[in-house]
C-alpha cells in the first residue's frame, strides 16, 4: 500500500528525479512559466507552491532550504525578491496548470504551468519540454 507516499517516481531513480525537479523549478521561477508533461506538472506545481509559501518569509533558513531545491543563485534570488513578495495576502494556490495539447512525437499530454500574475508568460507552443 502507498501510505504517506507523496511524490511521483516518474520512472527515474532518486538523483535523476531530484535533478529533474530542480531544473524545472529553477526555470519556472526565472521565466514565470513552463510547458511540460501532465505528470511532471502536477509535482512541479506542488513543489513550487511550497517554495513560494516559504519565500514569503525571507529568512536565511528559508533561503538555504530553497537553495537546496533550486539550481543557481539567480533562481533563489528571483524566488525571494519577486515571487515571495508578489502574494502578501494569498495563503496558497500561487501557480496554475492548464492542459494545452498532446505532444506531436509521442502523444503525451502537455501542460502549461505558470505562476499566477506572471508577466510575459510563455505561450503554449513556446517549448516542448
Amino acid at each position: 500500500m502507498r501510505h504517506n507516499r507523496d511524490q511521483l517516481k516518474l520512472g527515474r531513480d532518486a538523483s535523476h528525479r531530484r535533478a529533474l525537479f530542480r531544473n524545472l523549478l529553477s526555470s519556472l521561477f526565472e521565466h514565470g512559466s513552463l510547458v511540460t508533461t501532465d505528470a511532471k506538472a502536477k509535482e512541479v506545481k506542488r513543489r513550487a507552491d511550497k517554495l513560494i509559501g516559504m519565500a514569503r518569509e525571507d529568512t536565511l533558513h528559508h533561503r538555504r532550504l530553497a537553495a537546496g531545491e533550486l539550481f543557481g543563485a539567480a533562481a533563489v534570488q528571483t524566488l525571494f525578491d519577486r515571487w515571495g513578495k508578489a502574494f502578501p495576502d494569498r495563503a496558497t494556490g500561487f501557480t496554475r496548470s492548464v492542459k494545452i495539447r498532446q505532444r506531436q512525437g509521442d502523444g503525451a499530454p502537455m501542460t502549461l504551468v505558470e505562476i499566477i500574475g506572471a508577466q510575459g508568460s510563455a505561450s503554449p507552443s513556446a517549448s516542448d519540454e
